[in-house]
């Protein structure tokens, strides 16, 4: 299969401890590039609407809006820098602790932009109580905003966890495996039990609690394991090709995210074809860019249609872990589907 093919156009529950202190966690982050432009953008509409105030003309309003944004874009900028930079430090304080502390530094940016202006010889008086009251009027609406956001994280990735293993542990994909296990057990006992250990080694990446992300190589590991259970089913109906790159091997994924990826490959792919179908799967970094594709033949004639929800999911986990600096794409053409997904190196 050539790419240029595709998308050309496109437990028993423990007892509870005794007295545990809640861990103490960071309650708004500023290091995302989607944060920074937002933000900058939040800032550059706030002055656009309050310069509209007492300006007489179109011109005014327009040199009013410059010379404010020449002291509050590099204000903003401070902030998000001194927010981003003093996060280990702010995550070992209380919440109530971390909001007062950002609505602070933004009163110290407000009163910096002021100070580059005033030194300038651009305003003449400097108004520093309004601009420290500004900045910290601003930088709350901002760490409000930032709250809501990593408060909705959570849910939003429990829910799309508890969605991904309902999609990826299918009970006939169990008692299948199962089944040519037993099958192999008499007449070949060493290629069962390499089945069973990769079945074993699947659900146990499944099930255990994971961290927000893990790199590409343990998810192309849990996907190879996959991969070759499903060889051992499918025989010579499947083949695989493994184009990968070691240095994109480093590149952070929401955890259980390709598994889902290449079981569709081979619903879609092979299941319904009994020709079977190709399966190629590839990582590249480019410069700080890693791309990944996941490509699979699928059967000519009407199929079954999917409902899209494995792709939706990997879709909205994506953007949770790496905001705008991630990027989905899917699509079929000339009998081959194809996912592209590119990320942060």
């Amino acid at each position: 299969m050539k790419d240029t093919q595709i998308l050309s156009t496109f437990q028993e529950l423990a007892p509870e401890p005794a007295e545990v202190a809640p861990a103490r966690v960071l309650v708004f982050d500023a290091c995302q590039v989607g944060v920074v432009l937002r933000a900058v953008l939040f800032v550059e509409l706030v002055l656009a609407v309050a310069t509209l105030f007492g300006a007489a003309s179109l011109l005014e309003w327009l040199n009013r809006w410059s010379l404010f944004t020449a002291g509050a874009l590099p204000a903003t900028l401070v902030w998000l820098i001194s927010a981003c930079s003093l996060k280990k430090v702010l995550a070992r304080l209380g919440s109530s602790a971390q909001q007062v502390a950002g609505v602070l530094l933004g009163a110290v940016a407000g009163v910096y932009g002021c100070g580059m202006l005033y030194l300038a010889g651009l305003l003449e008086p400097a108004p520093w109580l309004a601009s420290a009251c500004s900045g910290a009027l601003l930088s709350a609406v901002l760490v409000a905003a930032l709250m809501l956001r990593a408060r909705g994280r959570m849910p939003a990735a429990t829910a799309a966890r508890l969605s991904e293993l309902q999609a990826r542990i299918r009970p006939h994909f169990l008692f299948n495996t199962l089944n040519t296990a037993i099958a192999l057990v008499r007449a070949e006992p060493a290629k069962a039990e390499t089945l069973l250990e990769d079945l074993s080694d699947l659900f146990r990446h499944a099930l255990i609690e994971l961290d927000e992300s893990v790199t590409l190589a343990d998810e192309i590991a849990l996907a190879q394991r996959y991969l070759a259970i499903e060889q051992v089913r499918f025989g010579e109906r499947i083949q695989v090709e493994w184009v990968l790159d070691s240095e994109a091997a480093a590149a952070r994924l929401p955890p259980l995210l390709l598994q889902p990826l290449v079981e569709n490959a081979v619903r879609h792919g092979v299941e319904p074809s009994m020709a079977g179908a190709q399966i190629r799967i590839s990582t590249q970094r480019r410069g700080s860019r890693v791309v990944i594709k996941v490509t699979n033949t699928v059967p000519a004639g009407p199929g079954a249609p999917g409902h899209g929800q494995a792709l939706a999911n990997v879709r909205d986990r994506l953007k949770l872990l790496h905001d705008v600096q991630s990027d989905f794409k899917s699509g079929l053409r000339d009998g081959v589907f194809q996912v592209r997904i590119e990320v942060p190196a």
